[in-house]
């Protein structure tokens, strides 16, 4: 990780993390969470602070263990960052009826 942990995120980010307090949000403590929320939701310029700001094997290993990720974001970063699908927890058959029981409706 390249983040100096007396550095907070940007502003521009703080959009993303609606749900905790932002100004406590330590993105080298935390980095898979914050690169899990970058991968799912983030545009441009939040995917260029993270490809800055973490490294490739990180953001590849959020991609492929990470919960939070829906089908469509996973394909698409799969694509970007040459990782084959079936090495992606998201999109595993296994992995997604497990899930799919949960809530039938």
């Amino acid at each position: 990780m390249r983040i100096s942990s007396n550095k907070p995120c940007p502003e521009f980010l703080r959009k993303y993390f609606w749900d905790i307090n932002f100004k406590k949000l330590d993105a080298e403590k935390y980095p898979y969470y914050v690169i899990e929320r970058i991968l799912e939701y983030g545009d441009e310029k939040a995917v260029k602070w993270m490809m800055d700001n973490f490294r490739k094997s990180q953001i590849k290993h959020t991609l492929m263990k990470r919960r939070g990720i829906s089908k469509k974001s996973a394909v698409y970063w799969a694509l970007i960052l040459n990782i084959q699908k079936e090495k992606i927890l998201c999109l595993n058959k296994r992995y997604q009826s497990r899930f799919e029981k949960t809530w039938p409706y």
